[in-house]
């Protein structure tokens, strides 16, 4: 059997790095760029920053929590309005995969539907796409270092994965001082996001070493560092660490990931919950359902955390990190279960749990964390 390993992402790393993002525009030509955010970060410090470094930037703030066809479609109109020849995508998961969208639209005519990673759209995708830098403000999906972008199409209203090499950023900033000021709640809800990735990377089924030995590590530095920075939040050693363990993550899933992400997803796209914090909802459950399949692997994780087992482990970081385990809790209705199992069954990153899936495991799973 052949496989295909790629680890290409040009990474910036460290303290005060966003300071080199001007140097980093004029390396690639970029004189006009697209600053894609969201309403959320636009009033603050670490944008203001931003927009200090790049004062002739046109600026596109239409960005949802979760982002929508309409939101990529809106920005990429805006792009040519404004003659620009580059993007920066700034903030957390939802603005990064809406400026990797905004990107593809900018070269790419065919309906958003027809790039669905479940449909092959990564052959429809090609490399002829305007530069791209992908500034983190979260320690979440990773997305700044990832090849693909979630986003809510109009014709099925479904999470859609849009996936291809091309959609890597030409360089990725990963500044851990612009996340010192992130509130609890996102710190907790992408911290949960980070560590969810690295677990259904390393438990996801297929053969890929090098991302299950980045998993691993991923894992341990979310577990260790999470509750570091609940108690301090301007510890920046310790959000660095949380921004490493999120880069992690995205270059583990690219192995694929698991039943967690297939319910978690129309729970942002039905009832606009966040993602990260659906996942820590329900990977708990999702670790109980694979434990006879992961047995091994969830004990190498567990170990490798310092723990004897990572779904007890799981439970106390969402405690620590002040995350209600009901799905209840966020006004998810009880009657919407069997609509949001059918929603689950068509996302395909149940694919690669380790335990098939059904439907009706999948709605079960969903009773479990009502």
């Amino acid at each position: 059997m052949i496989s295909n390993f790629s680890f290409p992402t040009n990474i910036l790393f460290g303290p005060g790095a966003v300071e080199r993002l001007a140097e980093q525009l004029s390396q690639r030509g970029v004189r006009r760029p697209l600053l894609v955010s969201d309403a959320g970060l636009a009033g603050t410090a670490v944008f203001a920053r931003v927009q200090r470094l790049i004062s002739n930037a046109a600026v596109f703030t239409g960005v949802d929590q979760n982002p929508t066809e309409k939101n990529v479609l809106d920005g990429a109109e805006y792009y040519v309005m404004e003659n620009c020849d580059g993007i920066i995508g700034l903030g957390g998961g939802s603005p990064l995969d809406a400026a990797k969208a905004i990107r593809l639209k900018a070269t790419h005519p065919l309906p958003l539907a027809d790039y669905d990673d479940l449909v092959d759209g990564w052959k429809r995708i090609g490399p002829d796409l305007p530069p791209f830098i992908a500034i983190a403000t979260t320690a979440g999906t990773g997305s700044e270092v990832g090849r693909s972008a979630v986003i809510t199409i109009a014709r099925t209203n479904r999470k859609t994965v849009i996936f291809s090499p091309h959609l890597i950023p030409s360089v990725a900033i990963a500044d851990p001082e612009l996340t010192l000021d992130l509130p609890p709640q996102l710190t907790a809800g992408t911290g949960m996001d980070a560590y969810t990735h690295n677990v259904e990377s390393y438990l996801a089924k297929g053969f890929h070493p090098i991302c299950d030995a980045i998993a691993l590590e991923g894992t341990r530095l979310a577990s260790e560092n999470l509750p570091r920075v609940m108690e301090n939040p301007r510890d920046l050693t310790s959000r660095g660490y949380m921004m490493i363990a999120s880069m992690m993550g995205a270059m583990a899933f690219q192995k694929g990931l698991g039943a967690t992400h297939s319910l978690a997803h129309p729970l942002s796209s039905e009832y606009g919950m966040h993602h990260g914090t659906a996942n820590a909802v329900l990977l708990p459950h999702v670790l109980e359902f694979n434990f006879e399949a992961s047995r091994e692997r969830l004990g190498a994780l567990a170990r490798q955390c310092g723990f004897s087992d990572l779904t007890d482990r799981t439970h106390e970081l969402n405690r620590l990190c002040g995350i209600p385990e009901r799905l209840r809790d966020y006004g998810v209705a009880e009657g919407d279960l069997e609509r949001l199992a059918g929603k689950a069954i068509e996302d395909g990153c149940h694919q690669s749990n380790p335990r098939p899936c059904t439907r009706e495991d999948l709605l079960m799973l969903y009773r479990k964390s009502w």
